[in-house]
């Protein structure tokens, strides 16, 4: 009876996370108003697979990617030791999201919702959202923090202070010493142990946090997409996505992950922008907007 419990536990988060995968592709192609998701089915050597769903040169959206995957089989040595276990069967799913806007004033944004077990007793959920804007606009940082604080306000009042401070730490480019945007919300591991709530409340709290995703990025498109830019804005634009490209090949624990128990590797590298440029040594004036923002980049900014 208790195996038949977990496998239809995994059955619903998986279920739960394709739902939150549909209803963000539809909202967005709504909001971009011209680019369509092309969608591909693929299979994992190994165990299971996923729904790789691609928006490119849209009227805003110039790449983005919200992939569905559910993979099982046997965990990697590497992964094993990472987390500190020696079993060997694994299943992992989730949902994960990187949009990159063609123009300057939009910000890039990333989401992801995943669950992991090995078995019974070794199972948690992680996930988070962090928004990484070319330019900072400390009105749309507030509001960006704001909504993620009533997602989990809903759940646990220590929820968004602590998972605040958990994303500063994670999306933080050691070697640049600043982070990759204004932060968000970053949180692993959680269980009934260290959460006080059912593994049904953890899997509402994670669906909460998809459904947080569409309203509140679609309200941040809304708010600049018609704003005028120059070539400057485009260029502090390719500047700052090279970023991106650093933190995600250097640091990103999900990109890892997906590298060492041999997932597809399109689907994996959907969070580079498809074009980012490294200038040497760039300095922004003092008092410009691209100098401001750099003073934004900073842990422990209180948004809300």
């Amino acid at each position: 009876m208790e195996i038949e419990k977990a496998i239809m536990f995994k059955e619903e988060v998986a279920e739960r996370y394709k739902q939150i995968q549909d209803e963000i592709c539809r909202g967005l192609e709504i909001a971009d108003d011209k680019g369509k998701f092309e969608e591909e089915l693929w299979e994992r050597n190994g165990g299971g697979g996923g729904r790789t769903r691609i928006m490119q040169n849209g009227a805003i959206i110039e790449k983005g990617g919200v992939n569905f995957s559910a993979v099982h089989g046997q965990l990697p040595d590497a992964v094993k030791k990472a987390f500190n276990v020696t079993e060997d069967d694994f299943f992992a799913t989730g949902v994960s999201i990187v949009i990159h806007p063609n123009h300057p004033l939009v910000p890039i944004i990333h989401m992801n919702i995943r669950y992991f077990e090995l078995n019974e007793e070794t199972r948690w959920f992680g996930g988070g959202i962090d928004l990484t804007p070319h330019y900072v606009f400390e009105n749309d940082a507030r509001f960006f923090h704001h909504k993620l604080k009533q997602a989990c306000d809903e759940f646990k009042a220590d929820f968004y202070p602590k998972f605040k401070i958990h994303a500063d730490d994670y999306f933080f480019i050691k070697h640049r010493e600043e982070t990759r945007g204004i932060g968000g919300i970053f949180y692993d591991r959680l269980k009934p142990q260290n959460t006080g709530l059912s593994w049904q409340e953890i899997l509402d709290f994670s669906i909460n946090i998809g459904e947080t995703f569409l309203p509140v990025y679609t309200e941040l498109i809304d708010r600049n997409r018609d704003k005028e830019f120059t070539e400057k804005h485009k260029e502090w634009q390719y500047q700052r996505r090279s970023r991106y490209v650093e933190f995600n090949l250097v640091y990103d624990s999900g990109t890892k992950f997906g590298l060492e128990t041999n997932g597809r590797i399109e689907s994996i590298l959907m969070s580079l922008p498809p074009q980012a440029n490294w200038g040497y040594n760039v300095q922004p004036k003092e008092g410009s907007e691209e100098y401001k923002t750099l003073q934004l980049l900073k842990k422990g900014i209180n948004w809300v």
